[in-house]
Order: structure tokens, then sequence, then C-alpha cells
């Protein structure tokens, strides 16, 4: 099928966003229990326009979301003819996608759409970039084969250069499998027969989709190490050079090229450095604004990369000065310290579900209200459960001050109980290895995120002390939670335990500190805001009132236990319902906040006024 697009140029902000627009067919989101207002205001031309990947930033660049074309049949099956059209970056089975179908282990979903090439690109490489897609892709441009990438959380990208051809209008096809739990991947929550704790699946592309135009070198990525002990930012920028052969790429000096690397605050220059590329630069900041949940201070960087005696590439990215580690209070607690004092870490279990979108959330708007309420409520932190968020969401809580722990998306059986890790085959330890380490390499500079979280409880629980050790080697700037939950191993910076409802403390240690990893959980339905009629809490309340009263004896005792038996950190579950579970501080829907933001924030404080 042909399409007529016009290519529109958008300039703002120093950014300019090329987004294929042609007539949109009709769109609608499918019938759904639920719905977030947000569903109303999506562009379908346009959703998720924002660039993606704030902490790396180029001026060019070309959205891809928006209306493809779909077809879903047999997974070793040819491409069957199109079906319909669904909206990129929703995931098939959400009501935002128009579909609303579910993917088995036995069947593919095929995406295909047509692009034209902004004017100015034609001698450069293009790349291809997906933010995300669960699980297995295959990507084909112009109907030859670009990559294929198995991960379902992970960033990946491609150089296509090579894949186009002489004609104005390229094809893009996509090809995804998801196997959710008849597999042995890493799934988070994700079951294919919903219920409980469990979820609805997400599968195929869930987050944007865009293009990049670069030269025949290019900064892939930076790794930026703050060290407020001695007041230094260290930036090693990562080199990409073309690989496609003596056809499609000109010779380039194999010596590195020249890093450029230049630190602001508020648009003052505090320092200039540069530097070969793939060793760390090191730039000198003197009095160093510290990131803080009480000051989210963020400088903000320009780096050029010079091949040749040419600038070859620039983007602009940003750092935060801060410090995570352990250390003994003066009362004798090992406890977490940020920035070498001890701060309380409070704040809720969130599990980054929607309803309309499941994995994907309607806007960068509604992913931002989530973390607004809950610093209104008082929370300077949270446990993002089992799920990689996009590069934005944490682009937001650097920006906010919302300390992040970091769960790794669990998979493959579960241990309930003192029992022994479970075993892995070669593949499936692999793959697990794999995805732990794209979420530490993908989001390794976002100061918001202070702690690593291995495995939740028994999910997926292998070779525990080995793979502890393996986090801890490669980002030696966090803490690492080797199991949030029963089963410790002795292993990692903090010993976590779980308690439902009501808060418990583990007994202080001196070589980790202690943390409740999980509480909570007091449901509360409210009436034309629930997924179905059925549905659970740990503990049910009556009413706002007796939830809001629990809620605050709850963190009267956290208070105490912070205070006397030296608690590092708690978290109350659960930011808000999701499906079954009416355990939310919120609906589902984001339509209520069940006690109002005041009284909880006066509940965690012991504010009696």
């Amino acid at each position: 099928m042909k399409y007529n697009i016009i290519m529109i140029l958008v300039v703002a902000a120093g950014v300019m966003t090329c987004c294929s627009r042609e007539k949109t067919p009709a769109w609608k989101p499918a019938e759904n229990p639920l719905m977030t207002s947000w569903a109303e205001t999506i562009d379908p031309s346009a959703p998720w326009p924002e660039y993606p990947r704030p902490a790396l930033e180029r001026n060019e660049w070309m959205n891809l979301n928006g209306m493809w074309d779909y077809a879903i049949g047999p997974k070793d099956a040819e491409r069957p003819e199109p079906q319909g059209k669904i909206l990129v970056p929703f995931p098939v089975e959400s009501a935002l996608s128009g579909v609303k179908k579910r993917l088995t282990d036995s069947l593919a979903l095929w995406y295909s759409r047509e692009f034209v090439l902004p004017k100015g690109w034609d001698d450069k490489r293009v790349i291809i970039n997906f933010e995300a897609s669960d699980w297995e892709t295959t990507v084909w441009v112009d109907g030859t084969l670009a990559m294929t990438h198995r991960g379902g959380y992970d960033p990946f990208w491609g150089d296509i250069t090579n894949n186009l051809s002489d004609k104005k209008n390229h094809t893009l096809v996509v090809k995804v499998t998801d196997p959710t739990d008849t597999g042995r991947q890493p799934r988070g929550k994700q079951v294919m027969k919903p219920g409980g704790i469990w979820y609805t699946p997400t599968s195929g592309i869930w987050q944007t989709v865009w293009l990049e135009p670069v030269g025949i070198t290019w900064i892939g990525d930076l790794r930026v190490v703050p060290d407020i002990d001695n007041g230094t930012l260290h930036v090693t920028v990562i080199e990409e050079r073309c690989q496609g052969g003596p056809e499609g790429c000109p010779p380039v000096d194999m010596a590195p090229s020249l890093a450029e690397i230049t630190l602001l605050a508020e648009g003052r220059t505090v320092a200039v450095a540069s530097g070969p590329t793939g060793s760390a630069v090191t730039l000198d900041v003197p009095d160093a604004r510290l990131w803080s949940p009480d000051d989210p201070f963020l400088y903000d960087l320009k780096v050029k990369m010079v091949t040749g005696g040419q600038v070859a590439d620039e983007v602009t990215s940003y750092a935060g000065m801060r410090k995570i580690s352990l250390g003994i209070t003066e009362d004798g607690f090992t406890r977490i310290l940020l920035n070498n004092k001890f701060v309380w870490q409070n704040g809720p279990l969130d599990q980054g579900f929607w309803p309309d979108g499941l994995y994907t959330p309607p806007s960068d708007e509604a992913m931002k209200y989530d973390l607004e309420m809950l610093q209104k409520m008082g929370f300077n932190m949270l446990r993002k459960h089992v799920k990689v968020e996009n590069r934005r969401f944490y682009y937001h809580t650097d920006r906010m001050g919302m300390i992040v722990w970091q769960d790794m998306p669990s998979g493959d059986d579960y241990i309930w109980g003192d029992k022994p890790d479970i075993s892995k085959s070669a593949a499936d330890s692999a793959m697990f290895m794999y995805e732990l380490t794209r979420m530490i390499e993908t989001r390794f500079n976002h100061p918001s995120i202070v702690m690593w979280v291995v495995y939740n409880e028994g999910w997926g629980q292998y070779n525990t002390p080995a793979v502890t050790g393996y986090v801890m080697a490669a980002d030696t700037t966090r803490l690492v939670n080797s199991a949030s939950g029963w089963t410790d191993r002795g292993t990692g910076h903090v010993l976590d335990i779980h308690h439902y409802p009501e808060p418990m403390v583990p007994e202080a240690e001196k070589g980790r500190a202690i943390v409740l990893g999980e509480f909570g959980g007091l449901g509360l339905p409210v009436q034309g805001h629930t997924w179905e009629q059925k549905n659970w809490g740990y503990e049910k309340m009556g009413d706002t009132t007796a939830l809001l009263k629990k809620y605050t004896e709850f963190y009267a005792e956290v208070r105490q236990m912070v205070a006397e038996k030296g608690l590092s950190a708690s978290v109350y579950t659960q930011t808000t319902d999701v499906e079954t579970e009416t355990n939310g501080l919120m609906t589902y829907d984001r339509k209520v906040d069940k006690m109002g933001f005041a009284n909880v924030r006066k509940a965690m404080s012991g504010d009696r006024q």
C-alpha cells in the first residue's frame, strides 16, 4: 500500500522533530473497563512526540510513532496481508493500540509503514532506534534484513543506511514474537492468565521508534560518574563507527576521536576538558551543588566529538553530583547515606501499569502526573517494580528529585521460603545477564537511580552471590539490593524484608543497611473506578476514614523504626490500583486520590496540624 506522505519539520527549543504525516485513518481506543483522562487527548498522528533520550540528545531526529499497518499470523509462516491499523507505541494487547488482541507463543505480530527521509540526510548514516519492544524483534528496511533483537525492556538500534534503496518512499517491516510466561525470559508481572498480583501482558513495540542522522563516526553513549568527595565529574564518550563495509563506509582513521566536554551550571561554564573517546575525561567541579530530593540540581553537558580534525557529532546531556553509600551514623546503625548524610528513603512500590496502555503510559504528561502526585503526598523515593521504564521517566525523576530503586524484571520459576536457588540453562542465564547488563548500561547516567534490585523475593532467583557480585562490579556508584523480600542470601548492601500488611523491621546488621522493601497493601475499591467488580487488597478497608486511620498508624510505627531500630528505607504498596488489586494510593485510572495527598503527607510526617 502506498501513502501520500508530507514531511513536516517542527523546530522548537533547538530540536527538530520530523514526523511523517498523512491523512490519519480513523482511530479510536478499543473497548476497555477503565480509561484515563489522557486517552481523550491522544493525537494518533503524533503520539509520544517528545525526544525519547533526554540524557543524550541530538538536534535532528525523526519520530516514527503513529498509525502503522499490522497483522497477526502463525509465528513460522510468511508475513500475512495487513489486517488493520495499530497505534505505535502502544502494545497490541492495550486499548490504546486500537487492536486489543492477545499475542500467544505460536503467533507473530507484524508491523509495516513507509517513511521519507528529510532533506539534508542524503550524506548521513541513518540510525533506527527502538526504545523498547517485547520480546524478539526482527526489522526489515526496503525488503532487506536490518537487524534482530531479543529483550523486552532495553533500547536497541541499528545502522540501516546500507538497507535503504534509491526510492523516495522507504518501507519498514517489523516482526515481533513474545512467549510471555510460556518462556523463561525476564517479563516482570506479565502473564497469559492475569489474576491476583499478575497482570495483562505487553507484546510488540511499546516505546517510541525514531530515526537519527549521524556521520561515519558518532557518539554512541556517555558514561557519567560523579565524585563529590573529590569535587570531580568523570565523563567517558563511547564512540561508534560505521560498520557497513567498504561499499558503505568511507575510510575512517583508526585512532580514537577527541571528546570535547563542557560542563555548565544554569548557563555558566563551570569546566571544560577534553580527551580521547573511550577514556574518562575528568572535569573539576569546585563547590559542587549536590543533587538531592530537596535540591535536584542538574548540571548541563555539551559534548563534541572530533574525528580527523572535524566535528563529527554533538550531543547535549546533563549530570547530577550525588553520592549513595553505606555508613555508620552517630546512633551506631549502618544506614544508607545520600551525599554522606542519612536521609530516610520513603516511597511506594511503583508498578508502572496503565488501564488503557498497559506498560505504556498514555502520554509523557500522564507519566509525569504519577511522579507529581507522589511528591505531593510527601514521598522522596519510589521502587520501580520488576519493570524498566522508558528513559524519559528517569529524566523526570532526575529533574524532580525522586530517588529510584530500580528492579530487574523477573522471570522463570519462583522460590517460596528458604529453598535453594533455582537452576538455569546456559541460554536462559545468558539472556538474563544480557538484559540485566543492558538495564544498568542504559540507565547508568541517571542520578535519581541509587539502587539496583537484582531479584524480587524468590522470583527467578539463581546463583545469587555471583550475580550480585557482577552487578556490584559493573556499577560501583550505586548500592545493590540482592533480593528484596524473604529469600536473603546474605549478599548485597542491604537486608530487605517484606511484610503485609503492618510494617516490620529486621534486626540491624553492621555490614548492611536494613530496609522494609514492601508493606501495606491496604485495599479500598472506589465504585466506578475498578478494573473488575471482584477485587482485593492485603487488608480491605471499609471506607476512606478507616484507610487513612490505618495508614497513619502504620507510618507512626515506621517512623519509630527509623528513629530507634536503624531502618533506612520503607516502601508502601502501592502507587495505584492495578487490575484486580485495589491497594493503590490512587485508583487505576488515576482519577481518584483516595486519601487526599495532603492527608497522606501529614500521616507520613506525623504532622498533627
